[in-house]
């Protein structure tokens, strides 16, 4: 009889403790699968660098799609509206081609820098004027107004129309600064999209202008500089020395929800997919780095 009573007892202890296991297994499960479908609606602004737009907003595509509660909207403006914006509290997410140091007027110290990518930019000119490399000098002397002719530097007997960027640009700032070694250029038109300088360069016989890489492509002309080519792998070891890391700020430490998406950036969904596939590069890829001041190591 003892036997018995002892028996049923073990088993008695033995089902209560499948019974918590179970109850603190399916509690997990409803954890995480809370974690996974909060219904809590998140909305993101990024806005700033045109060069980082398309990047931005392809891995927003991809996230918002596994995580439908995010609504996430990607704009551009030029890096300066990005810094300015994101430090007044207005947007969520600055982007920017350049450091916020960089920017007058811009309180780096309230932002928070989270580096995405790394950025090429190159000399782009129509293809009809029929010159694929420039000395830097002649490049300098072409957007300073010195050169005026492409007949001068071995193209076509055209006029040399020069396309800027706003001043606000990072773009901008990034291509004088490493590609005309600070010089200013002359007074030119002015576009703030990306896409429209490609646009007018490839419609405008005589023009020139400049891009990132990630929006190269067959209806324009990249320009070689001293018969070094604008690549990924030239950018890498500084060979291609027109280059800028792409800047994500947040106006102090992101909240959990913004640092999830900013953490999908980082991932190697985008950092092996988008990145490489849009013409940006890693920067685990980069054998050099390079600080505000501009010195490398």
């Amino acid at each position: 009889m003892k036997k018995t009573v002892f028996a049923l007892a073990t088993l008695g202890l033995f089902l209560a403790g499948c019974g918590n296991q179970a109850a603190t297994d399916s509690s997990s499960a409803s954890a995480g699968s809370s974690a996974n479908t909060s219904n809590e609606q998140v909305k993101i602004v990024a806005v700033g660098s045109t060069a980082l737009q398309p990047l931005v907003d392809a891995a927003q595509t991809s996230f918002t799609q596994e995580n439908p509660n995010y609504q996430i909207s990607v704009q551009g403006g030029g890096s300066g509206t990005g810094l300015s914006q994101v430090a007044d509290g207005a947007v969520t997410i600055g982007n920017s081609d350049v450091f916020a140091e960089e920017k007058d007027g811009v309180p780096a110290k309230e932002l928070v820098d989270h580096r995405v990518a790394v950025v090429g930019m190159a000399p782009v000119v129509n293809k009809d004027v029929n010159v694929k490399n420039l000395s830097k000098q002649q490049l300098i002397d072409i957007f300073t107004g010195k050169i005026t002719n492409w007949n001068e530097v071995g193209g076509t007997d055209e006029k040399i129309s020069v396309i800027n960027r706003a001043s606000g640009s990072g773009t901008r700032a990034t291509f004088e600064k490493w590609g005309l070694d600070g010089a200013s250029t002359i007074q030119a038109q002015e576009q703030d999209s990306s896409g429209t300088v490609r646009q007018i360069v490839a419609q405008t016989p005589g023009a020139i202008s400049y891009l990132a890489f990630s929006y190269l492509d067959s209806s324009i002309q990249a320009l070689s500089l001293d018969d070094v080519e604008p690549t990924a792998e030239n950018v890498a070891d500084n060979s291609w020395k027109i280059w800028s890391y792409e800047h994500m700020y947040t106006k102090g430490e992101p909240d959990a929800n913004v640092k999830a998406f900013l953490d999908y950036m980082m991932s190697e969904t985008i950092q092996n997919g988008p990145v490489k596939e849009l013409g940006y590069l890693p920067i685990t890829d980069m054998k050099v780095e390079r600080d505000v001041d501009g010195n490398i190591k």
